[in-house]
């Protein structure tokens, strides 16, 4: 089994592709926006730590976390960002491991990682045999955002600003699709990438190589067995 790794910027386009990978062309993705949800559920290890740290004002009445309030609070507090950032991704970390040893003992072919900090963090990057970025002109981000999300145009650009460019990401990336025409033209390329992925000999390689190892193991032991009791 290999790890693809998905990544773009806000409104760039990047659930879309991930959506058709998923529904139409029947890939495993694994959302770190849907674990992140679900490792500060009330009562796991990132809900405490955050209700230790930032206290009980970013949390509704019934418990769950207040994501706005919490989103306002760290905005424009880089260092409360970075401490909610050492709380979170550790967990998510941990979540997505599990569900990739999961799914490589069911024999999965390959796993999509749908990572918006692919390149942020880092992290994860060692670990992806391709990485993909969903592309788009900074002027589509902003309209998106503000069709969207209704931002203003003032807005919008400061959370794209926020973010490590798209032009930059695309030069660390193995592929790119380009959404910044209609949806037949990136559901086409998704189609394509698809093909690749699935034809791709790396997962035979990984394959045949854990078999090897195994049967090196299994004839090892063997061999001791046979020598202890001879």
């Amino acid at each position: 089994m290999f790890l693809v790794g998905l990544t773009g910027g806000i409104a760039s386009g990047k659930s879309t592709v991930a959506r058709i990978l998923k529904e139409d062309l029947g890939c495993l993705v694994i959302d770190a926006d849907v674990i992140a949800r679900e490792v500060v559920q009330p009562g796991t290890n990132g809900w405490k730590k955050i209700r230790q740290h930032f206290g009980s004002d970013v949390f509704l009445p019934n418990g769950e976390l207040n994501r706005e309030k919490l989103g306002q609070v760290i905005f424009n507090d880089a260092e409360k960002r970075k401490v909610l950032n050492s709380i979170t991704h550790p967990e998510i970390y941990k979540a997505i491991a599990w569900k990739v040893v999961k799914n490589f003992l069911l024999g999965q072919h390959f796993i999509i990682l749908d990572l918006p900090l692919l390149f942020e963090s880092k992290k994860m990057v060692p670990f992806m045999s391709y990485t993909v970025v969903v592309n788009c002109s900074e002027e589509q981000q902003v309209q998106r955002l503000m069709a969207r999300n209704q931002y203003s145009k003032e807005a919008a650009e400061i959370r794209i600003q926020a973010q490590m460019p798209l032009s930059e990401k695309c030069g660390l990336c193995t592929r790119i699709i380009d959404n910044s025409k209609d949806m037949k033209t990136t559901y086409l390329q998704t189609v394509q990438l698809h093909k690749e992925l699935s034809k791709s000999l790396l997962y035979w390689k990984v394959r045949m190589l854990i078999a090897l190892c195994a049967g090196s193991v299994i004839g090892l032991t063997i061999y001791v067995v046979k020598c202890i009791f001879r």
